[in-house]
């Protein structure tokens, strides 16, 4: 089963003009914690799909009462300036869509 499809709410927003935040929110319990327990989710992970450094990547924090994990890192170029292509970074959960989970 692909993320997308065990997610409630998958999405991503500015956190800030310097950051973006990913928010994962899964329908069942049963899928959150076997992402959780598996460690596939992890900042080498998002580092390798985002082409991102480590050190871009400030949280990756799962919250077990909404059965659901954030991601937040450093956007590459700031909210709405010149070469930003996405101004709200509501188009940035994309690359972990096709993650496999089971």
């Amino acid at each position: 089963m692909k993320l997308y499809d065990a997610a409630a709410v998958f999405r991503s927003k500015n956190s800030g003009p310097f950051e973006i935040t990913i928010d994962v929110l899964f329908k069942e319990p049963e899928l959150y914690y076997k992402m959780k327990q598996s460690g596939r989710m992890n900042k080498e992970m998002v580092s390798r799909l985002y082409q991102i450094p480590l050190e871009h990547i400030t949280q990756l924090v799962f919250f077990d009462q909404a059965l659901g994990f954030k991601i937040t890192f450093a956007r590459q170029v700031s909210s709405g300036t010149v070469f930003d292509r996405d101004v709200y970074g509501a188009q940035q959960h994309a690359p972990l869509m096709e993650l496999e989970i089971s």
